[in-house]
């Protein structure tokens, strides 16, 4: 199975929930069922599979998820498939879903057990024929590029007052900031949290500046853990956590200095707190998603080192996938962003340059967090890599991430 999450945002940029996009197998190793692919797994919800093995805790905290049906996998027997607070759910659909008397009575029935319902790639010529289901859904999914907004408020909120907008396809974050200074949309989906604003080049501020030297220090090839430990002692925020993670890790320590507190961790533990702790106080002033983005980047990429023959490397590949939004974090480019943290010439390359030996992955890491599912099945097959392998170490990066920084979590 293959599965990954994609944010949808408010007008604030706060996350406000999550559409899980899922594939069962490689189609590739089966080319005759890509035509049937609406099939695959006809009995199964993939995405409600994703969200029972790894808890609604886990993935999405208090926040609404999207999951994929389809004109067969809406007639499934959901309730056996899902055991969460029904009202965090939304069924979302395509047109291939249509306004039969049989499928409206299913979407009622769903409505009625307390689902939310939503529906996507509707073109507006369709919307007349469609007007009994979308009497139903909770949420329109709509790409902004395609349609007239402001006729469109005018005319959802005169015949579907009860339906909410989702704009879908905002690549660039002038789009985000048109729409919602527009008005109309509930939620956003797209690039355009991860792309850095065209223009908006500044100064670092002097806290993240304090925070770059400290990512320097543990980078630096003769790391001293004291020299880390005292720039940690300069910044409340990090003494703080360092002590939550070696109360974590510890019994009874008695720590009496940062010092103290970062030998208990010893030399790589204490990178590896400090490349993640770090990244979550960079991104302070950034959507929460930015923080997620580079954490899960960074532990998904490590995961990923052993399966394409790269497992030497695996430390670089964390730092990398960190790295990868240090131009939105620092609000520069890449290449002036990395010019003030110390890393490797194959995190440059890769970075930079899209070349080297850490590229196969760094680019399988955006296919995969894309839902690019043809490019990211291909690749399974030129490395020889099985699909069970690639989810589990997606998943292990969703629970590390949430025990990183949210403590245990029980599944």
């Amino acid at each position: 199975m293959l599965g990954t999450l994609i944010p949808l945002f408010d007008a604030t940029m706060q996350v406000k929930a999550y559409s899980i996009f899922a594939q069962k197998k490689n189609l590739y190793l089966n080319p005759i069922s890509i035509g049937t692919a609406s099939l695959d797994g006809a009995g199964r919800v993939l995405g409600l599979d994703i969200v029972e093995s790894m808890g609604m805790h886990v993935l999405a905290e208090d926040r609404m998820v999207f999951v994929e049906l389809n004109h067969i996998t809406i007639f499934a027997d959901i309730d056996s498939m899902y055991t969460g607070p029904h009202e965090k759910l939304v069924l979302l659909f395509d047109p291939l879903v249509v306004p039969t008397e049989m499928y409206i009575n299913r979407l009622r029935e769903l409505k009625e057990k307390g689902y939310c319902l939503a529906i996507r790639k509707l073109p507006v010529m369709q919307f007349e024929e469609y007007r009994h289901i979308l009497e139903l859904v909770d949420y329109i999914l709509l790409d902004h590029k395609k349609i007239d907004m402001t006729r469109a408020k005018q005319y959802f909120v005169q015949l579907y007052p009860n339906a909410k907008l989702v704009a879908v396809n905002v690549n660039t974050k002038e789009e985000f900031d048109m729409l919602a200074a527009g008005g109309g949309y509930h939620y956003y989906e797209g690039d355009f949290f991860r792309i850095p604003a065209n223009g908006a080049e500044a100064e670092v501020s002097p806290m993240k500046a304090t925070y770059v030297e400290l990512l320097n220090v543990v980078n630096d090839p003769d790391f001293q853990l004291e020299k880390a430990a005292d720039i940690i002692g300069r910044d409340t925020a990090l003494v703080i956590s360092l002590l939550g993670m070696v109360n974590r890790m510890t019994v009874n320590s008695g720590i009496s200095t940062v010092r103290h507190a970062a030998a208990m961790l010893g030399q790589r533990e204490l990178k590896r707190w400090i490349n993640a702790a770090v990244t979550k106080e960079l991104c302070s002033d950034k959507p929460s998603e930015i923080t997620r983005l580079s954490l899960l980047r960074a532990r998904f990429a490590e995961n990923l080192a052993p399966l394409f023959q790269v497992a030497n490397m695996s430390s670089e590949l964390f730092l990398m996938g960190l790295l990868s939004v240090l131009d939105v974090i620092l609000d520069k480019s890449m290449e002036e962003a990395l010019q003030m943290v110390m890393v490797s010439k194959p995190i440059s390359d890769a970075l930079l340059h899209n070349t080297g030996k850490l590229v196969p992955v760094y680019n399988f890491m955006l296919s995969y967090e894309n839902a690019d599912w043809q490019e990211v099945s291909r690749q399974m097959i030129i490395n020889e890599i099985p699909d069970d392998k690639v989810y589990d170490a997606y998943t292990e990066a969703l629970v590390w991430y949430r025990e990183m920084f949210f403590g245990d979590v029980k599944k």
